[in-house]
């Protein structure tokens, strides 16, 4: 197998682009990567399906043309996103949907999985256009959390959610960690909310309103999350915004 061999990649990201081929999906990843991480994305993902979670199925970890790849079993169907798009009245319906599948995440032990602690706190020290002064004061805070290691996706939105038949999988688990849950909550607003606010309160209004959790306590997270977002491919728009909420955020606090 080679690339010319898979055609155009029907999707495609900051770190890899997919591929349809012979009825399986292949994630090919960008050479800059370290050579871990296919391995690690394989990892996460296959601890998902053993606790009974609707993901893909890893079926190899292997190179193509000398680059990372991930080959994985293709579930037919469309993204929320997409469905979302094409009929925006639905976006309550699905947005329910998608609040249960995220909980039902939640409720799984990740003791083996990545530290959330490890993973923000190295991200964290990547983050470019933060002070050293603000990085040493928010792992400080990062580091007085405490939670339970519950298993997170970390990447959680209408756009990693497949739709298929009565079901919808779960994609793209790359960022998954073991930690606060009220973390990856943060994580998915201010994810939903650079897209469209209405979408990042209906979220976290319905989130609060189905767990009893706060959104105070959500929002503790906001200048951590905030600023591990920084050490991401993000626009210098987005960029700006972020500097923004970890400032606010953290003189709250």
């Amino acid at each position: 197998m080679n690339i010319v061999d898979l055609g155009a990649p029907f999707a495609a990201g900051n770190t890899a682009e997919v591929y349809l081929f012979k009825n399986k999906v292949v994630k090919i990843f960008k050479e800059y990567l370290p050579d871990s991480e296919a391995v690690n994305e394989a990892q996460k993902q296959k601890y998902a399906h053993y606790c009974g979670l609707f993901v893909p199925k890893v079926l190899e970890v292997t190179k193509v043309d000398g680059r990372q790849a991930l080959i994985m079993e293709y579930v037919q169907g469309e993204t929320v996103g997409h469905l979302i798009s094409q009929h925006p009245e639905q976006v309550e319906y699905y947005m329910n949907l998608s609040i249960d599948l995220q909980q039902n995440i939640h409720e799984h032990e990740a003791h083996s999985m990545e530290s959330m602690q490890e993973k923000l706190s190295r991200q964290i020290k990547e983050a470019p256009r933060l002070e050293f002064s603000l990085k040493k004061e928010l792992l400080g805070q990062l580091n007085a959390m405490t939670y339970e290691k519950k298993l997170c996706h970390g990447d959680f939105h209408f756009f990693n959610l497949i739709q298929s038949g009565n079901e919808a999988a779960v994609i793209d688990w790359v960022d998954a960690s073991a930690g606060d849950i009220r973390a990856d909550i943060y994580r998915t607003y201010l994810l939903y909310s650079q897209v469209s606010i209405k979408w990042a309160e209906m979220y976290i209004e319905l989130y609060c309103k189905k767990t009893g959790l706060s959104k105070d306590e959500i929002f503790r997270w906001a200048p951590i999350i905030a600023a591990a977002r920084l050490s991401e491919s993000v626009s210098a728009e987005e960029g700006s915004r972020l500097v923004e909420l970890v400032n606010h955020y953290y003189d709250r606090l």
